[in-house]
């Protein structure tokens, strides 16, 4: 089958794999009908994962439909559409029993798939505890509307869950990309009195107010002064900090009032420097987000529901023979894209 491999650092490409088979008991086998790229596979290709290993299929955003399940597996048979979440857990460890399935203690456990193990950006995929990696997608649920649960909306999901967002609330989210935005559809869920969100792409900026009028935009230069002035204490009561950039750390926790919540969600390149003497007295928290995708099952019901949508983000689709300038497009941010969605070769 063909693959899209991670040879080295700084270069992906197209090669012929054999299909995958079970290894385990608990173990699935999907056929990969629609996939993604997602910014973590470049931070591999640019090498800001050190746990990703050349030669491993990329990929860890798709649905798909199972072609084949280990004796062990109960939840999912083969000839079910289902969503496959981009963390690997066991559900049986201390972590998993807590809903921290990304701490998973399993030699295999959070991100494995496309990093360390085979990813989607195939034909197929083996997806190890599939169990628990694997969700049902709804009859009235297309590949589409399922794309994100396994990843970035779990991700945004579980960041706006953890920080506690209530309806009395400002919240700041930092960065209107793919994770950005999806983390913004999770906050609407909790109807805080208003949310802000920080973007210094002018597309994206204009993304954000074409959907989400009811949203307020600031550029980055000019959030701090405009936090203050949309706010009821001087400040954020929640922020989100999904952008990874340089400045945006601080711009977090800067932009915060007095025992804030901040969340920081985002995947940095570099150490960031926590300057207490300066933070003193803000009495800040902090929680760190990243992806606990033990809450698929609700997402789907949830966009079932009619509740979530994130079908806006696929601005381009494009098929698995041309994945190449899918990448290229998506890593040069050309042509006003959020996502691309991959068609599956194997789709039908």
């Amino acid at each position: 089958m063909l693959a899209y491999t991670y040879i080295e650092h700084g270069k992906f490409e197209l090669q012929d794999k054999p299909k995958p088979v079970l290894l385990h008991d608990r173990d699935a086998i999907v056929r990969v009908t629609l996939g993604s790229i997602c910014t973590s596979d470049l931070h591999i290709k640019h090498g800001s994962v050190p746990r990703a290993k050349p030669g491993v299929i990329v990929g860890h955003e798709m649905v798909g439909v199972v072609e084949e399940v280990g004796a062990a597996v109960t939840t999912v048979k083969p000839g079910d559409r289902v969503t496959v979440n981009v963390e690997t857990f066991c559900g049986q460890c201390f972590f998993c029993k807590h809903g921290w399935v990304n701490n998973c203690t399993d030699s295999h456990g959070g991100w494995a798939l496309g990093c360390r193990i085979d990813g989607g950006q195939a034909e197929f995929v083996r997806v190890p505890y599939a169990d628990q990696g694997l969700n049902k997608i709804p009859d009235g649920v297309s590949d589409r509307q399922a794309l994100f649960v396994g990843d970035i909306l779990a991700t945004g999901f579980w960041a706006t869950r953890i920080s506690k967002i209530h309806p009395e609330d400002t919240v700041l989210i930092i960065g209107a990309g793919p994770t950005g935005i999806c983390t913004l559809l999770c906050a609407l869920l909790q109807s805080p009195k208003r949310i802000i969100v920080c973007e210094k792409d002018p597309q994206r900026l204009r993304f954000v107010q074409a959907h989400y009028p009811q949203v307020l935009t600031v550029e980055p230069e000019k959030v701090q002064a405009y936090v203050r002035q949309n706010s009821d204490h001087g400040g954020a009561d929640v922020v989100l900090e999904v952008a990874g950039t340089e400045d945006t750390f601080r711009m977090a926790w800067q932009c915060a009032r007095p025992n804030a919540v901040v969340t920081i969600v985002a995947l940095y390149n570099g150490p960031q420097t926590l300057p207490l003497p300066d933070m003193y007295g803000k009495n800040l928290t902090f929680q760190t987000g990243g992806v606990d995708g033990c809450d698929c099952a609700e997402i789907l019901k949830l966009i079932e529901a009619g509740k979530l949508d994130t079908t806006p983000l696929i601005t381009h689709t494009f098929p698995f023979k041309d994945m190449e300038a899918a990448y290229d497009l998506f890593e040069n941010r050309r042509d006003g894209v959020i996502k691309v969605a991959i068609q599956g070769r194997s789709a039908t």
